[in-house]
């Protein structure tokens, strides 16, 4: 038996007999007090008429036990009873033994859910939250038994600790109440254990605000670079469209994180060219002279009877890997506070060292890490002494702000050091995007990249974690830095980019490609571009070397659907202008033309190739698959040129089209498809 306990029974045999009316009293009086701190002298409604609310876990059941009215009345009668002795009783002790929780328990989503979600550690007793956020009427209850709850707890403390009370001794009018408020927004109450006193004494638990870990998950500051799907225009007003290309695929990946998470993304988050450009397709290779070949493909559209789908596909030269240059590679790592977690700063190192053992040894390697400042963590280093740069990896910790603009200039300097006569340097950075240190506007930075590209060196990103990934800054990084963005969610994602597609994102064969389709009014009434609105260039922009534009690495593949429509067809849109001039005539019976506009890496002057497109290209299965994935896309936007069709014609066109899938990305989207589905619903 404890001390406590001891004292407990010695105090009660050397009480005094009880006064009778003293005893009276002091009932009537924490009677009254009870109901003051309830806030209303009406009887205790039964549980048999009381709304559900979400149910209170083992420790508020076993407080509301000890805090009800009879048992607190109880205890300050006994408080009363004992004279000369002040006892004071572990909440603990009464309740024999505290309750056990499992190791870890989740904290159930009361919004949108994001990737990261808080836990509750094993030395925490509160319960987890209800599964989905309770009713109004059950949340009102809710609080308010918390309410209840925890300004009886307040009233126990108080009556346990009160000084030695006199024989016959008045109650406080009122009792001290512990601050709920805080408790009540948090929705989470935890006991805390108070370390014993020298020489011995009662351990006492005493109730304290839940920590920072326990409160709802941080909000969610996503930032996404799109603009509104291209409207359907009319070939006689505007027959010329102008675009970049782009094969950023960092969509595709995000819309699978969101999927996987058990949640639809938001429409912003969808760009249809990058989920499209994710999977390769079986284009034809160009000739050696070439630096890459075009293909077209028209078919009717899934979604759409009425209209033709336009299909052109890009295929880069693969240049001999023995014959590539030496690269020069700058690991730009974001070491900030919010890259601690598991699927961002650790991912980011599994990441980045897969891609070793495909550098050549007279390839270099530098790294270069910013949080609160930046430092050079590597100097440049020999791909060959992968032991090294592993080590600068592994010694990588999260902590403080992000400096984002003090590492890019940092990096820029470190590139420029490791350049050579035919050599490609190029920085990696690797980030959520939350920059917030130094530069941290989109414009701003894109300025900065746009001035920093001049020198030479290529800048792409790779964007890790969710929560707070800043898409609109990788975007504006990757875009204006000559580089590509892809986002890293899994392992397998990482090996993708960096293994499989090491060469194309490290070795540029052209550079400022533009693509320009003129369409033939003859033939075509209207159209639209599916994707690439973030991509757009005015018509001049086409022939204006000056003019930034994507890029295209060795083996890259693009691809660009167009929807058209023809003259006198049920499925146009528009109606024909009352006082428009009647349309110029076509060539012949072309769709129209196909003319594209490219840099080789380093030169100043472009070089233009062209194409017609007649309308008896041929559909493949590789075409129809592109045909799925962008139905796919915009499905999930919410698109309003689908019609009637939805996911089970998305679904059955990508399944009878998937061909040779050896890696099984074409499977995988199947799979998010048929989850988006469930989800939709």
């Amino acid at each position: 038996m404890n001390d406590g306990l001891d004292a407990l029974r010695a105090a009660l045999k050397a009480a005094p007999a009880p006064d009778a009316d003293a005893k009276a009293r002091a009932m009537a009086l924490a009677m009254e007090n009870f109901d003051r701190l309830q806030g209303s002298a009406e009887a205790g409604r039964s549980s048999e008429d009381r709304p559900k609310a979400a149910p209170l876990n083992g420790v508020r059941r076993m407080f509301h036990a000890l805090t009800s009215r009879p048992a607190l009345a109880a205890t300050t009668s006994v408080a009363a009873l004992v004279i000369g002795v002040a006892v004071i009783l572990p909440v603990a002790d009464l309740r024999l033994g505290k309750p056990e929780l499992p190791p870890e328990t989740p904290v159930a989503r009361t919004a949108e859910p994001g990737p990261a979600e808080a836990t509750l550690s094993a030395d925490r007793t509160a319960a987890p939250l209800a599964d989905a956020a309770p009713q109004p009427e059950a949340k009102a209850v809710a609080a308010d038994e918390l309410a209840r709850t925890e300004e009886s707890d307040a009233a126990s403390s108080a009556v346990a600790a009160a000084p030695e009370p006199q024989a016959e001794a008045a109650m406080p009018e009122a009792l001290p109440s512990a601050p709920v408020a805080g408790l009540a927004a948090e929705g989470e109450m935890r006991l805390r254990a108070e370390a014993p006193a020298e020489g011995g004494g009662v351990k006492g638990y005493a109730a304290a605000p839940a920590p920072d870990a326990m409160l709802a998950p941080p909000e969610n500051t996503e930032a996404y670079a799109n603009d509104a799907p291209n409207p359907v225009k009319v070939t006689a007003e505007e027959p010329v469209s102008t675009f970049s290309i782009d094969v950023d695929t960092a969509s595709y990946a995000v819309v699978r994180s969101s999927l996987t998470s058990g949640y639809l993304p938001g429409p912003e988050q969808v760009r249809v060219e990058e989920m499209v450009n994710y999977f390769p397709y079986a284009y034809p290779a160009p000739t050696p002279e070439q630096a890459f070949a075009s293909t077209v493909s028209v078919m009717p559209t899934p979604w759409n009877p009425g209209t033709r789908l336009v299909t052109i596909g890009i295929q880069g030269a693969l240049p001999e890997v023995a014959a590539r240059p030496p690269l020069n590679l700058v690991f730009l790592i974001d070491t900030s506070g919010s890259m601690e977690d598991a699927n961002k700063l650790p991912l980011l190192k599994q990441s980045l060292s897969l891609m070793l053992a495909e550098l050549r040894p007279e390839d270099q390697v530098a790294i270069v890490a910013y949080a609160g400042s930046a430092g050079e963590v590597l100097p440049p280093t020999a791909a060959a002494d992968r032991a090294a740069i592993l080590a600068a990896l592994d010694n990588l910790m999260a902590g403080g702000s992000t400096a984002g603009a003090e590492g890019l200039e940092l990096a820029y300097r470190v590139a420029e050091g490791m350049k050579a006569e035919g050599e490609v340097s190029r920085i990696l950075l690797a980030t959520d995007g939350d920059f917030n240190v130094g530069i941290d506007d989109p414009e701003g930075l894109e300025a900065y990249v746009a001035r920093k590209r001049e020198t030479g060196t290529y800048l792409s990103v790779l964007g890790f974690g969710r929560g707070n990934l800043d898409d609109a800054i990788m975007q504006a990084l990757a875009q204006n830095g000559n580089g590509t963005a892809a986002y890293i969610d899994t392992l397998s994602e990482a090996r993708k980019v960096l293994v499989d597609q090491l060469t194309g994102a490290l070795f540029p064969i052209a550079d400022d490609v533009k693509i320009q389709v003129e369409w033939n009014p003859a033939t075509v009434a209207e159209y639209r571009l599916i994707g690439y609105e973030t991509r757009s260039l005015r018509r001049e922009d086409f022939n204006n070397d000056k003019v930034d534009a994507g890029e295209i690495g060795a083996g890259t593949q693009v691809t660009a659907l167009y929807e058209v429509t023809a003259p006198g067809s049920e499925a146009l849109l528009n109606d024909p202008l009352r006082y428009g001039a009647a349309p110029a005539g076509g060539t012949g019976e072309e769709l129209g033309f196909l003319r594209l506009r490219w840099k080789a890496p380093g030169a100043e002057v472009s070089t233009l190739a062209e194409t017609p497109i007649t309308g008896e290209e041929a559909a493949t299965a590789e075409t129809r698959f592109a045909a799925a994935i962008a139905g796919f896309g915009q499905l999930l936007q919410g698109s309003v040129y689908l019609g009637d069709w939805g996911w089970d014609e998305a679904i059955a066109l990508a399944q009878a089209n998937r061909g040779e899938d050896g890696f099984g990305y074409r499977s995988e989207a199947v799979n998010l498809m048929r989850l988006a589905q469930a989800l939709d619903r």
